[in-house]
């Protein structure tokens, strides 16, 4: 059975920094991409970064481009999403999600409908 499980997130005050873990299970890790999104309340989830394993290439929305970094520890099964200078309109909460690594996956991986298994979610507030 395929799992994410998240971890990090919490209250931060703004300029603040937080790093979220999304650890799997049941893959092969290099075999596939993760993708990170958020959801603030009543907004749509929205794609924030995006890592490859097998290569480590990575890509973000614009919002938090030089911010937000995406890495992947391929031994530990581990892929971690370092948030700096955060600010109010980052809060929300935070999934990982996985799938197959693609040429396709890579050009549409901002679609949350791709992707097959997500994590539970974890809240990040930035508030002071």
């Amino acid at each position: 059975e395929v799992q994410l499980v998240q971890s990090g997130g919490g209250l931060v005050q703004p300029g603040g920094s937080l790093r979220l873990s999304c650890a799997a299970s049941g893959i092969s890790f290099d075999e596939y991409c993760i993708g990170w999104f958020r959801q603030a309340p009543g907004k749509e989830r929205e794609a924030v970064s995006f890592i490859c394993p097998s290569d480590g290439t990575t890509f973000y929305t614009k919002s938090v481009e030089g911010r937000f970094t995406a890495s992947s520890d391929n031994d530990e099964k581990t892929a971690y999403l370092q948030m700096n200078n955060l600010s109010p309109d980052d809060t929300a909460v935070y999934f990982c999600a996985e799938q197959l690594d693609t040429s396709v996956m890579r050009d549409v991986w901002t679609l949350p409908t791709i992707y097959r298994v997500w994590g539970q979610g974890t809240q990040v507030t930035v508030s002071s």
